[in-house]
């Protein structure tokens, strides 16, 4: 958090159980259940010999490994740096019952928001630090500190990035570090927009005037370069090396994915760095998990052919307020994640739709509001969504693995179900809902829950053998969790 304003969902979290607050650390590492790759296994087993599926979901924010330092003199924290308080940030994914982040690269060495239009907040320069590389000069940069050494790394940088991950482990989160940040280059460096034309390619470290290596970037000028390509012998090895330095830095940790990029870098090259990950850790005792991620320059069918375990489909591929359902035959989990959506948006309603669809969803947090220049607001506007997510881990427990979206055994759409046995569907506003018990033998139990509060109640039994139309006790989005009696 920055400064001292408390927040209220962490004055809450900070007041619950020491034994709520530390859950046991993660198991792992992570891999694609072959039983199931809609969703990732820890290695354990069920008692059919069927590997138990990981659900994830949570809530990640930008500033969560690199600080973000607002530079205007109306800024309600001015101009000295606030680190980001990691602990209360990890006590409120706790607190909410997720144990999933994306841990945020920053590539550049500023954030233009002006960059992001109308409605993200308000239009602040951020200096973001610290980076994976010494400034050691000689030689100032374009941001007037000193220029990058890219064969030097910055020890402060890999000790915070082990302490944070390690951190999270021990409270049963994981952690998708991700390398590369692509947003800045491939969307927001040139917008007719409020901010400036090039700002992150101007500060990036890459960039030949920021750096003491002699870099030569084919086609770069003073608005734009391409780095997160193929075919620059000199840019591709300082990037496999920066790699091999993330994973020699948490190789032994069980709660650690990768992602390549965050919305951006051309197809071959983001091949390239899972197949860089991939190679050097068969060298490791632990092999990681190894994702992509949407509204970049790869569509899925892109994604799905890449080499990559999990992806995080976007709007360009069709995943907005109706997520499609998610196939096995795709061979990857979804991660889908509201920054491929909206940037910022998301609500319970979709929380639950993707659920049942069989992705494991993800919201990109505006956290406290210090990066939007909203410190306040956005705890509060985005709270439903944060706890729709948690709620979603109630069925942590369920089967998972033998659960598939069914979209036509209930009359709303919305069924994840292991037919004859276990159901669980959503119904949006409440109300009833028909779903086809046909494949059913005996009563089943019924367990009805908010989708958008706390309450939980138990339903009177319900007959299998045909379709069985079932009325919610809540008046609004409701789900309801159908099972074998036998199974209770």
């Amino acid at each position: 958090m920055r400064g001292n304003r408390p927040s209220i969902v962490l004055v809450l979290a900070v007041a619950i159980s020491a034994a709520r607050l530390h859950a046991a650390p993660a198991e792992g590492p992570l891999r694609v259940n072959p039983d199931n790759p809609r969703y990732f296994t820890a290695g354990k087993k069920n008692a059919d010999g069927k590997f138990v599926a990981v659900y994830l979901t949570g809530a990640h924010t930008w500033n969560n490994l690199v600080d973000m330092e607002q530079d205007d003199p109306k800024s309600p924290f001015g101009h000295t740096s606030h680190p980001f308080e990691f602990i209360p940030y990890l006590q409120q994914l706790e607190f909410h019952g997720h144990i999933f982040i994306r841990l945020w690269a920053w590539d550049s060495t500023v954030w233009d928001t002006g960059a992001n239009g109308e409605g993200l907040g308000k239009n602040y320069l951020h200096r973001c630090s610290p980076q994976p590389w010494l400034r050691t000069g000689p030689g100032e940069a374009l941001d007037g500190k000193p220029r990058f050494d890219l064969t030097k790394f910055d020890p402060a940088y890999f000790a915070r990035l082990r302490e944070r991950v390690s951190a999270a482990n021990d409270r049963g989160i994981y952690v998708s570090v991700m390398l590369f940040e692509g947003w800045g280059l491939h969307h927001g460096n040139r917008r007719k927009t409020a901010a400036s034309d090039g700002w992150a390619w101007r500060t990036h470290p890459f960039n030949p005037a920021n750096n003491v290596n002699g870099l030569k970037i084919d086609g770069a000028d003073e608005f734009s370069g391409k780095v997160h390509v193929l075919g620059n012998r000199a840019v591709n090895d300082l990037q496999a090396a920066y790699v091999r330095k993330v994973i020699d830095t948490l190789n032994d940790l069980d709660n650690v994915l990768y992602e390549v990029i965050n919305e951006g870098g051309q197809k071959d090259w983001d091949w390239w760095v899972v197949r860089t990950v991939k190679e050097y850790e068969k060298t490791k005792r632990k092999q990681h998990a190894v994702g992509l991620t949407g509204h970049g320059t790869e569509r899925l069918p892109d994604l799905l052919a890449s080499p990559a375990d999990w992806v995080s489909p976007g709007s360009a591929d069709g995943y907005g307020e109706e997520p499609p359902a998610w196939e096995a035959r795709h061979g990857k989990v979804s991660i889908l994640d509201t920054d491929h959506v909206w940037g910022v948006g998301g609500s319970p309603d979709w929380v639950w739709k993707a659920f049942t669809r069989g992705h494991n969803p993800i919201f990109m947090d505006p956290y406290d509001g210090s990066v939007l220049g909203k410190p306040g607001a956005e705890e509060k506007k985005w709270a439903p969504v944060r706890q729709a997510l948690g709620r979603t881990r109630h069925f942590k427990d369920v089967n998972l693995v033998a659960m598939a979206p069914l979209p036509d055994l209930a009359s709303t759409g919305y069924c994840l179900a292991d037919p004859g046995r276990e159901y669980i569907v959503y119904l949006p506003k409440g109300g009833t809902v028909t779903v086809d018990l046909s494949a059913a033998k005996g009563d089943l139990s019924a367990e009805w829950m908010e989708a958008e509060g706390n309450e939980s109640r138990e339903g009177e039994p319900v007959a299998a053998g045909a379709r069985r139309e079932l009325k919610s006790p809540f008046a609004a989005a409701s789900v309801v969790h159908l099972r074998e009696a036998k199974a209770r």
